[in-house]
């Protein structure tokens, strides 16, 4: 077995919330991803024995969606939106000013396996454009130096948890919207903060 005990159990819990076992594929994926950063061939193997379906049903999920990932990537997940409502607010110079910055192009990932850049379709939050994500947690209204600032900051202070409040205090500008609670939960590597599926953790 390629995952540990603690993943396993974990693994258990989800498949039981779901009616019909392999309903729990895409939870299971992001357990995948959490591990290795990537969804790799061990955790296919492992997936597919954990819900009864075969390794190619398991494959065929995990490259269908952009948010899976089929390379390793780096401990910060960049993804800059590119859609409308963010290219007419000037996401393109956000866009190079990370690109600059990072020295990546689109789906690459950096020496270190720090950085992982994208530029995706939209995340969402057009009222707030432009906007970027850091580990699917959301920044909206940033302009090109506050991303360059952002991604200093990630560099310096290395963040265990990324939190979109925190984010959005320290870079963001217009919001789409009050997000009205405040929420000091956020994502603990580049896969989306779930509570439930232990992939999100409370910043104190």
């Amino acid at each position: 077995m390629s995952w540990e005990t603690e993943r396993l159990e974990k693994a258990k819990q989800i498949i039981e919330m779901y009616p019909q076992k392999r309903s729990a594929l895409g939870p299971l994926l992001y357990l995948a991803q959490d591990k290795d950063g990537y969804i790799s061939n061990e955790s296919i193997v492992e997936i597919s024995g954990l819900i009864g379906i075969t390794e190619v049903q398991v494959q065929s999920v995990a490259s269908f969606y952009s948010m899976y990932k089929q390379e390793p990537t780096g401990k910060y997940l960049l993804s800059v939106c590119k859609s409308i409502s963010c290219e007419i607010s000037n996401s393109s110079d956000v866009i190079n000013s990370v690109k600059n910055f990072t020295g990546l192009s689109n789906n690459e990932t950096d020496d270190e396996n720090f950085f992982t850049y994208e530029s995706v379709e939209c995340i969402g939050a057009c009222g707030g454009a432009p906007a970027i994500q850091i580990n699917y947690e959301t920044v909206e209204g940033l302009t090109p130096d506050k991303a360059v600032d952002l991604c200093k900051w990630l560099k310096e202070e290395e963040p265990e948890i990324v939190v979109a409040d925190e984010l959005q205090d320290k870079f963001g500008g217009v919001k789409s919207f009050d997000w009205a609670i405040a929420d000091n939960n956020g994502a603990t590597s580049p896969v989306p903060g779930f509570q439930t599926y232990d992939t999100s953790k409370e910043k104190k």
